[in-house]
């Protein structure tokens, strides 16, 4: 699927959070059009810690790299800030588009950056960040590769500085737009009216976080055009790994959780063992 075209239809796509090669696997399986790669989700996976710019520029582009070897849905990818001043953005647009991305999204928090939907933000003026768009811009080698602007300004400088800051990375020719932590219905609809007809708007739908939860339906009838859980897969996979490990530590076996578990010739047709035999057969 070509993403560019995709998100200039006028119906909603919803990307599933992805973190790692297998839940994307498992994501592709389950008929989604497009990933997002979510950086905040491999903090907690990776590194078992909160989303608060730990996270290094080569441990998030070996883990796109390893999921955009294994599907073949279009990849969105959380950059974060860029990792950087704009050279460095540059270098991440760079690397980020040859490991597989096909959007690559930047935010405006200044370092050390945080997950959107944490109090104690701070953003870089807006002229700083619209020269990491324009290199961002510049560094790619595709055109078809999309850069996905997102201003976290609505926590630290309100709405009206929020929406003025989204008209000016648009004005840049990023390709999407994304206000982060939009608090009401009535803000979402305030983005909408200013941006929707213009450019495709990404909503974030965290659970537990600042934004309302909607569905993707309910989110495309009021304009936005993509939409993302970018980390409710792994807090469920958290329930359900604090669930497994009780009732082994309690039991001493697995059998009780047999029925809420793959076995092993499940989780080998899963990820295609077979055909990897098969394979390996055919050259051997």
């Amino acid at each position: 699927m070509n993403l560019k075209n995709r998100i200039a239809e006028p119906r909603v796509l919803l990307a599933a959070g992805v973190y790692d090669a297998l839940s994307a696997l498992i994501a592709e399986q389950a008929g989604f059009e497009a990933l997002y790669l979510s950086g905040a989700s491999i903090a907690y996976t990776r590194l078992a810690l909160g989303d608060v710019g730990l996270t290094t520029e080569t441990e998030v582009e070996d883990v796109l790299s390893r999921v955009a070897e294994r599907v073949r849905a279009p990849l969105i990818a959380d950059a974060d800030t860029g990792f950087g001043n704009a050279v460095n953005v540059q270098r991440t647009v760079r690397r980020f588009e040859r490991a597989g991305a096909a959007m690559i999204q930047l935010e405006d928090q200044a370092f050390p950056k945080r997950c959107g939907h944490l109090d104690g933000k701070a953003v870089v003026p807006v002229d700083e960040m619209c020269g990491k768009l324009r290199a961002a811009l510049d560094a790619r080698h595709d055109a078809g590769t999309l850069i996905l602007a997102r201003t976290d300004a609505l926590a630290v400088e309100g709405l009206d500085a929020a929406l003025e800051r989204a008209e000016r990375y648009l004005a840049c020719g990023v390709d999407a737009l994304f206000i982060e932590a939009l608090r009401s219905s009535a803000q979402m609809d305030a983005a909408c009216a200013q941006f929707a007809a213009r450019v495709p708007l990404l909503a974030n739908m965290v659970e537990g976080g600042k934004t309302p939860v909607q569905s993707a339906a309910e989110l495309g009838a009021r304009g936005f055009r993509i939409v993302i859980f970018p980390g409710g897969a792994a807090r469920a996979a958290a329930f359900a790994l604090r669930d497994y490990y009780a009732s082994l530590a309690a039991h001493g076996s697995t059998r009780p959780f047999a029925s809420r578990m793959l076995d092993f010739d499940g989780l080998n047709a899963l990820i295609g063992t077979p055909t990897l035999l098969a394979e390996s057969k055919r050259y051997g």
